[in-house]
């Protein structure tokens, strides 16, 4: 799934629009209640049960509102205890981590469900990160101010791991723990590297065709989406690029975004 955002220029809207991809294209579906971007979201859920959290309704504006996805509508939830926005998200919709983000900040918060509790904070401060993972056994790596830091999570506490080969933020992830991908972002200037965890060491993997940061992310290590995106500085020059990664090779398809 693909939701909220920036959309191109010279609109400043923050995008509620809502897609859903079947292996092949986009099909828009029901929007959110709130349009907002560089928001958090569960990433190990399936199309049918997503969590979106976070996010900023206008320049500098961040929120707290949670919402709900169950296959058709979004519902709002119980907000976030603080308002953020550039955080990164990781886990199910019933078991999800919202973590770092604007201003920047270490903050975690923890959902069970039907509400948020705050846990103990990330070692380094970040915004912009990318996470993998699930709610007791996450991992988030990258962010700014731009850093290569990686950070296990065990459902408790952070412990710093190996680093990324190279300092990035406002990159994707996906993936799990011990068996992640981080692909694009920004160092500044877009990046088409993607690197490959296997809990323990970052590898090198193919790059991106095309290089962005502010981009999407979901799947596993061996199959991953990238999606959308911009290259610096954000939002200008906004991507509806999608790329398909197998574990070998990368594949490009276009879609142009549509109002519902």
């Amino acid at each position: 799934m693909a939701f909220g955002g920036f959309p191109a220029p010279p609109s400043t809207d923050r995008l509620d629009e809502t897609e859903t991809y079947d292996g092949t294209s986009w099909t828009e579906v029901n929007d959110l209640n709130t349009g907002r971007a560089s928001l958090g979201a569960s990433g190990s859920g399936p199309q049918t049960a997503t969590l979106a959290f976070g996010g900023a309704t206008g320049p500098s504006t961040n929120v707290d509102d949670t919402e709900s996805w169950d296959g058709t509508n979004w519902t709002e939830v119980a907000d976030l205890n603080n308002a953020r926005f550039n955080l990164a998200g990781f886990g199910v919709q019933t078991a999800a981590i919202a973590v770092g983000g604007t201003a920047p900040t270490q903050g975690t918060e923890s959902w069970d469900g039907s509400s948020w509790t705050a846990g103990n904070n990330l070692n380094t401060v970040r915004a912009n990160a990318s996470a993998a993972g699930i709610q007791t056994a996450g991992l988030a790596f990258g962010g700014n101010p731009s850093t290569a830091s990686t950070e296990e999570f065990n459902g408790t506490s952070w412990t710093e791991s190996n680093a990324l080969p190279s300092a990035r933020g406002s990159g994707a992830g996906s993936g799990t723990q011990t068996a992640a991908l981080a692909f694009g972002g920004n160092l500044p200037g877009a990046l088409a590297i993607t690197h490959g965890y296997d809990g323990t060491n970052w590898s090198t993997r193919p790059s991106l065709a095309t290089a962005r940061g502010y981009l999407g992310g979901c799947g596993t290590s061996i199959a991953s989406l990238a999606i959308g995106g911009s290259i610096n500085p954000a939002p200008a020059n906004i991507k509806n690029a999608t790329e398909e990664f197998t574990g070998e090779t990368t594949s490009l398809n276009l879609k142009t975004i549509t109002d519902s």
